[in-house]
C-alpha cells in the first residue's frame, strides 16, 4: 500500500506531499490543481512501463510542465535546481523517485525527450542512506548488496528509467517486483458513452480481468466477473442502482453481446440502446469489481455523466472495491464524497490555489509525511 506521494515542480504543483489511505478522495474547485495531481501519477507511472519520455512529449515537452511561479525557496539562486520536476511516493514495503532535467543541447531531433538525472528505490517510507536499495545519478546506477554497493550500469541511457534497464542486469529482485506492481496501476478517466463510444460495439470476447481504458471489451468483462468474479456483488449493485434490472452478456460468432434486462420490456436492450449514465455506471461496475484487484486504481471524476440519484450506489460500489485495492478518487461531486465519507478508511484532501501553488487545505507543514529527494544534498 502507498501512504503518500510527493510531487515536485510540475504545472502548478511547486511542492506537494499527499497523504494516501486505503481509499483517498480528492476534491476542490476548478484549477486547484486536481487534473494535474491525475496526470503527475500518469507520468509517475509511465517511468515503469517504458512510456515517460513518450508521455512528456505529448505533453509539449518537459519544458512546458515545469512550475511557471517563483523558484522553491531551498533552491537559492541555482537555475539548474530550478529547472527539474521530481516525482515519486513512499510505499509500506518499497518507494521510488525520480528527477527529471531537461537534455543536454545537441543536434538530435529528439530534444524534448527529458533526462534522467536521479532515480533511487529504497526499503519503507523515507528515503534514508541505510534504506537506499537502488540509486542512480546521471549515467551510473548501482544497488546495494549484501557486500555493500556495485555498480549495475555505467552507461544508462538518460532517456531511459531504472525500470527500463533492470531486466538487462541482476537487479534485485525487489526492484522487479515493484516494477510489475507499478506497471499495474489502473487509470480510468471519462469513459466513452457517444454512440460511436467502443463500449457499444460488439468485440470478439476472451477473459478479460482488467477492463480496457476505453471500455471496448465491457462485455467480455461483465461475462468474466459472472463466471470467476464475484457475481453477486455485481448484480446487486445493478439492482441497487436500477431496481428490476440485470445484466447478461450472450455471444454470436466470437462476438460478445451485452444484454440489459429490465422489468416491462419484452426484449433485453443492447449496449448501443443504454443510455449514457447507465452505460457509464456499468463501465464503473467492470472496473471496480475486477477479479484481478490491482495494487492502486486511480478514478477521474467518475461522477460524469451520472445522475445524482446513482452516486450513492457507486460509492457503495468504490467502497466494496476499496476493501480488495487501493483506491484514489479525483471529483467534483459533493454528494458523491458525502457518500463516500461513509465507507470505512475512507481520506479526504481538499486542494485549493489561491493565487499561487496548489496546497491541501487544513495540512500544516509539519503534518505533511516527511520526504526526501535523491539530490537534495546537491
Amino acid at each position: 500500500m502507498l501512504s503518500a506521494i510527493a510531487i515536485e515542480n510540475y504545472r502548478s504543483i511547486l511542492r506537494l506531499v499527499i497523504p494516501l489511505g486505503q481509499l483517498t478522495v480528492v476534491t476542490g474547485e476548478n484549477g486547484s490543481g486536481k487534473s494535474n495531481l491525475y496526470k503527475a501519477l500518469r507520468l509517475l507511472a509511465a517511468s515503469a512501463n517504458n512510456a515517460l519520455a513518450a508521455n512528456i512529449a505529448a505533453e509539449g515537452g518537459l519544458d512546458s510542465l515545469f512550475w511557471a511561479g517563483s523558484p522553491l525557496p531551498s533552491m537559492g539562486s541555482s537555475a539548474k535546481k530550478a529547472r527539474r520536476l521530481r516525482l515519486g511516493f513512499a510505499g509500506d514495503e518499497f518507494s521510488y523517485s525520480v528527477v527529471l532535467g531537461l537534455p543536454v543541447p545537441s543536434d538530435s531531433m529528439f530534444d524534448r525527450d527529458p533526462e534522467v538525472k536521479y532515480e533511487s528505490v529504497w526499503h519503507g517510507p523515507l528515503l534514508r542512506p541505510a534504506s537506499a536499495l537502488l540509486m542512480r545519478k546521471g549515467a551510473l546506477v548501482k544497488q546495494r548488496s549484501e557486500s555493500g554497493w556495485q555498480v549495475l550500469h555505467q552507461h544508462c541511457p538518460p532517456y531511459r528509467t531504472v525500470f527500463d534497464m533492470v531486466a538487462d542486469a541482476k537487479a534485485a529482485p525487489e526492484v522487479m517486483n515493484l516494477r510489475e506492481a507499478m506497471r499495474g496501476w489502473r487509470f480510468y478517466d471519462h469513459f466513452r458513452v457517444d454512440g460511436a463510444a467502443p463500449a457499444r460495439q460488439a468485440y470478439f470476447g476472451s477473459r478479460t480481468v482488467m477492463l480496457h481504458h476505453d471500455g471496448r471489451d465491457l462485455a467480455s468483462a461483465l461475462q468474466t466477473i459472472l463466471e470467476i468474479g464475484d457475481a453477486k456483488a455485481l448484480q446487486a449493485c445493478i439492482a441497487a442502482a436500477f431496481p428490476g434490472c440485470h445484466a447478461t452478456v450472450n455471444a454470436l460468432d466470437g462476438k460478445f453481446q451485452l444484454n440489459w434486462h429490465q422489468a416491462g420490456l419484452l426484449r433485453p436492450l443492447s449496449a448501443a440502446e443504454l443510455s449514457d449514465g447507465t452505460l457509464r455506471f456499468l463501465l464503473w461496475a467492470a472496473a471496480l469489481l475486477t477479479p484481478r484487484p490491482p495494487g492502486l486504481m486511480i478514478l477521474n471524476e467518475p461522477e460524469a455523466s451520472l445522475h445524482p440519484d446513482l452516486l450513492p450506489s457507486l460509492a457503495r460500489l468504490i467502497g466494496y472495491a476499496a476493501e480488495q485495492t487501493q483506491l484514489l478518487v479525483v471529483t467534483h461531486s459533493n454528494r458523491l464524497l458525502a457518500a463516500l465519507k461513509h465507507e470505512a478508511g475512507c481520506c479526504q484532501l481538499i486542494l485549493s490555489k489561491h493565487q499561487g501553488p496548489t496546497e491541501i487545505e487544513g495540512l500544516a507543514w509539519h503534518e505533511a509525511p516527511a520526504w526526501n529527494w535523491p539530490d537534495s544534498s546537491d
